[in-house]
């Protein structure tokens, strides 16, 4: 044995050929930690003692190559001072250079996912043999950052610039296929042979059938483009991509800036340039709410996994009501392998379900993201029904009729009464109190709320609405069954709304309160989407149906009088009272034409302006930051009264919910990194500047009391 760590072993093989395995104790994935990292520079300095090695060959022992970078721990890097990070990544990089710079031939066996730092490890060898079912891929930009373990220097000068460019700014997770096209890798066989041919190629190298030391020189040199390639490559890049992000994700524009400063240095001077590029992105208030955010998504896989351990399995469900949102919910849990009976009182509603379904599938197979046996499979897997017949072996029923009380009451008794004593029946209501519904069932403690947001194969959250006498079991069938579908799933407490409707009407109510002031609804939605909405409140509300809107608030208005109810006529009265309800009747805020592709485009139209004036002051022209803070108070405010309140129990449950329910800007964490981000004393010092406006912008007595200690939400 050469070297023997806790993450890292390094042995002598037959032939002089030495094996440096990664195999992390106690975890089930290989991660770049500080253990990992000094394994890693102890193995390097072993290596380079051993005088018989003659070659290296790079393996590991979990299903995983190596994952990247363990971004919990090293978090607590990046509160330190720009030139303190820089200096971090500069010594961390010095171990990958002793990797490359060893004196003799070097080979991974990438057996499964190398990501991030996983995939620099490789880069700093010579040679590359993937595995067909492996993937690899720089995903940092997702976390607001770019490579920091030599992934600018050396994936430009293995792949070209403009690839590099494509790989680091994309950020994805590329197929085997891909790889050995593009160059990233040299071989790709079959997972069972991925350490003969990795050994096989190596021996090739200590033979001088490959020039190994050639490639090397080529990592550790300028980049091979002209300056006139350069301008070419990296100016044009800069400009698509800044256009893409909007200027509001500053990592990708950064990476290209940085390949580009770096094309004209050997490797050293070019890792400086690296470094402190990778510092000023760590700094950034975009980089820690996307690094939140990871955590976030890590702390809601951990909730599920301990849900999963109570939860019984879900192998039938059932659909009450076929509609569009039936049939939606439908097509997902048949696409992901759980067979679903669809039931409608009318053929028609059969029909429309099934038409839903039917088109949702038939695009994935236009896609060539399914095959059209596999079609055939998923359709098989929804059952039509008029009756109750087939209900006696049903594990979990999710009940998508009209978003009416009564008839909701009177589809779960029946529904009841046709269903084994211990089937989950789960409510998709959006703002009706699952504990008033409970009153209709006798068996409450198999009761509770599954909120699918429209369009269900689109959005990934799924509101899991717990009542007074649901119990944990029910909790955990319905989150397993979720996350079966593919769904993200936060479990939150029952109150008008739930969490995410009930911090949505906020917004809409500070948008309202604009409007009658004599705001512009077309600026107000250009000010909120640059601030990073999909869309802005006026279009939010066409999409989502005007009549929807105007029935939830009323839920709203009922639940929280003091704080939701009006003193006026807003423009959404106006509209709902003249039967403009939106995109669903092509006349809401904007009319609705069909593009060529046969979707709705909104077009403004002068006549909104005359149906409006009623109930809007005279036009005034309120700037951005107006705008911003009289949309987003009341809903962080009533984010922090959701937490307070203990409806949701975290606030990464909160942010994570926000981001997937409505689209808050993922680059901004969340309501509640967001006043984090704004510092909460000077938060509530701006909430108190509108204090007159309405109740929604009242702080609580919490918030003060935080903002006084200097606290945040997130630790």
């Amino acid at each position: 044995m050469i070297y023997e760590g806790k993450a890292i072993t390094v042995k002598l093989l037959e032939d002089g050929i030495a094996e440096l395995n990664f195999d992390l104790q106690g975890e089930s994935v290989n991660k770049f930690d500080r253990v990992t990292l000094e394994d890693l520079k102890a193995s390097v300095a072993a290596l380079k003692d051993n005088s018989s090695v003659k070659g290296l060959v790079v393996t590991s022992s979990k299903d995983v190559f190596i994952v990247g970078a363990d971004i919990t721990e090293f978090g607590d890097a990046f509160k330190q001072d720009e030139e303190t990070i820089a200096q971090w990544v500069l010594e961390s990089n010095e171990i990958f250079n002793g990797i490359e710079d060893l004196p003799f031939p070097t080979a991974t066996a990438i057996n499964g996912l190398a990501l991030g730092g996983g995939f620099e490890m490789c880069l700093a060898t010579d040679l590359r043999v993937m595995s067909e079912k492996a993937k690899v891929g720089l995903p940092e930009v997702k976390l607001g950052l770019y490579p920091g373990f030599g992934g600018t220097v050396r994936l430009p000068r293995v792949i070209g610039g403009d690839n590099a460019v494509e790989w680091i700014c994309m950020g994805a997770e590329n197929r085997a296929a891909k790889a050995l096209k593009f160059g990233a890798v040299d071989a790709v066989v079959a997972p069972e042979a991925v350490l003969d041919a990795t050994l096989s190629m190596l021996k090739a190298a200590i033979a001088g059938e490959i020039n190994w030391e050639e490639r090397r020189a080529e990592k550790t040199s300028k980049l091979k483009l002209n300056p006139m390639e350069q301008m070419m490559t990296f100016e044009t890049a800069k400009g698509f991509v800044a256009g893409q992000t909007k200027g509001q994700y500053p990592a990708p524009v950064q990476a290209i800036k940085t390949m580009q400063k770096a094309a004209n240095f050997g490797r050293e001077k070019a890792l400086e340039v690296e470094a402190k590029g990778f510092a000023k992105l760590a700094k950034t208030t975009e980089s820690q709410a996307l690094i939140g955010l990871f955590n976030n998504d890590q702390l809601l896989k951990k909730k599920a996994k301990d849900y999963a351990k109570i939860a019984k399995p879900t192998n039938k469900a059932a659909v009450l009501g076929a509609g569009i949102m039936g049939g939606g919910i439908a097509f997902v849990s048949a696409l992901k392998g759980t067979p679903i009976l669809m039931k409608d009182i009318a053929e028609a509603g059969i029909e429309l379900g099934l038409s839903e379904a039917n088109k949702l599938l038939s695009k994935r197979v236009e896609r060539k993201k399914m095959k059209p046996l596999q079609m055939g499979e998923a359709l098989n897997r929804i059952r039509p029904t008029l009756s109750y017949a087939e209900f006696g072996d049903v594990d979990v029923v999710v009940e998508a009729v009209v978003e009416n009380p009564k008839v909701k009451g009177i589809v779960l008794a029946e529904v009841e009464s046709h269903v084994s004593d211990n089937t989950i029946v789960a409510s998709n209501t959006s703002t009706i109190s699952i504990d008033f519904l409970a009153k209709s069932v006798k068996r409450p403690e198999n009761f509770l709320g599954m909120h699918f947001f429209n369009p269900v194969h689109m959005m990934p959250l799924v509101e899991i609405i717990r009542g007074e006498k649901t119990s944990e079991e029910a909790v955990a069938t319905t989150v397993a069954y979720a996350q079966k579908m593919g769904k993200t799933p936060i479990v939150v407490n029952d109150c008008p709304g739930f969490l995410v409707n009930r911090v949505l009407f906020p917004y809409f109510g500070g948008f309202a309160g604009l409007v009658r002031d004599g705001a512009d609804f077309r600026k107000v939605d250009k000010v909120m989407e640059k601030f990073g909405f999909p869309m802005g409140p006026a279009y939010l509300m066409d999409v989502v149906g005007i009549d929807t809107g105007k029935h939830a608030n009323e839920v709203m208005v009922a639940g929280f009088p003091e704080r939701m109810s009006s003193d006026f006529k807003s423009a959404m009265d106006v509209l709902y009272e003249n039967e403009f309800y939106g995109q669903k009747n092509n006349k809401g805020f904007y009319v609705y034409e069909t593009d060529r592709k046969g979707k709705p485009k909104k077009v403004f139209d002068e006549s909104i302006l005359e149906l409006l004036a009623p109930v809007v002051a005279e036009a005034k022209d309120f700037d951005a930051e107006d705008i911003i803070a009289r949309c987003m108070i009341p809903m962080c405010i009533e984010t922090v009264r959701c937490l307070e309140e203990g409806i949701v129990d975290t606030a990464a449950e909160a942010d994570m919910a926000l981001i997937m329910g409505i689209g808050f800007p993922a680059f901004r964490g969340g309501a509640l990194r967001y006043i984090d981000t704004v510092g909460l004393d000077k938060f509530v010092e701006l909430a108190d500047k509108y204090k007159d406006l309405s109740p929604l912008y009242h702080v609580t007595d919490k918030m003060r009391d935080m903002a006084a200690k200097g606290e945040k939400y997130h630790g």
